[in-house]
């Protein structure tokens, strides 16, 4: 039987994730927003894929509402692309966004194969966010926003057909999460990550990777560590892809864009100089 309610002292239970809710609960940033103004589907995540150079020419105005444009759309395929790898999945399944933000890829999930979305996230006004969203869209009996924490959902023992984190993994222990998702997972369902990890020789010495973790109030794994995690809670890795030279693209049009937050360096020098990943990880319950 999974929880029905939730109090922020049954979900945040260290100081650490309480200052992380905090962040989130406050967040408004206009990288976010504007962007899921676009089409209604809000990300918070990054994107892939090249972009069309001529979003950059025109007058300023129309310059930069068409590079808002195409940075939704790179955000929106790196979902599409996370959604390619969750395997075959039913309308009559269950399905588990950990650390579902204001609801972006839960929408899609649910858009592509018709199935019920639970999305967890530490932040309450994500989470009331992402209902209204589910509200407006027709669709809150089949997707549905909890304010749960990741590492004890309370959701039923295989429960999911799949589950994924896109772009969440930083903010908790992995061991500790990936216990909670093999728990949850059917024995043969799929975990699938998106994630930013640093190189395990050069990440812990970057002062790009720390600016990374310093912003966003996250903790940066290094590579090895989510293999080390997954295989230590019976998820086999079935496929893994390197994105980062996929994502460079979308940094530097962001670094063009009015909505730029200063990060867009760090993120691009810690890229380009190998002391940071951008991975895909494809896992099944074993």
């Amino acid at each position: 039987m999974s929880k029905t309610t939730s109090t922020a002292t049954d979900v945040l239970r260290t100081a650490y994730q309480k200052s992380v809710a905090t962040y989130w609960n406050t967040e408004r940033n206009p990288v976010n927003l504007r962007l899921g103004e676009v089409d209604g589907l809000y990300h918070h995540h990054y994107g892939v894929g090249d972009y069309d150079p001529s979003v950059l020419e025109g007058p300023q105005d129309i310059r930069d509402a068409r590079i808002i444009e195409e940075m939704h759309r790179l955000e929106t395929a790196q979902a599409q692309l996370l959604l390619d790898h969750l395997g075959e999945v039913s309308s009559d399944d269950r399905l588990l966004d950990a650390g579902s933000g204001r609801g972006g890829t839960s929408f899609m999930a649910h858009q592509r194969f018709g199935c019920q979305v639970d999305g967890v996230s530490i932040s309450e006004y994500q989470v009331a966010f992402a209902n209204d969203q589910a509200r407006e869209r027709g669709v809150a009996d089949r997707v549905q926003f909890h304010f749960r924490n990741m590492l004890d959902t309370g959701f039923e023992a295989g429960s999911r057909q799949a589950i994924w984190n896109n772009e969440s993994t930083m903010y908790v222990d992995l061991f500790e999460l990936f216990a909670e998702h093999a728990r949850q997972l059917e024995f043969g369902g799929r975990y699938v990550c998106i994630t930013g990890c640093s190189n395990d020789v050069t990440g812990g010495r970057s002062k790009a990777v720390s600016r990374i973790d310093e912003h966003y109030t996250c903790n940066i794994h290094t590579r090895s560590q989510y293999f080390k995690a997954l295989a230590a809670n019976g998820l086999a890795p079935i496929n893994v892809i390197d994105l980062t030279p996929a994502t460079i693209p979308y940094w530097e049009l962001r670094a063009k864009s009015s909505v730029a937050t200063g990060i867009e360096e760090p993120f691009l020098t810690a890229y380009k100089e190998g002391s940071f990943h951008y991975l895909l990880i494809a896992a099944d319950r074993v």
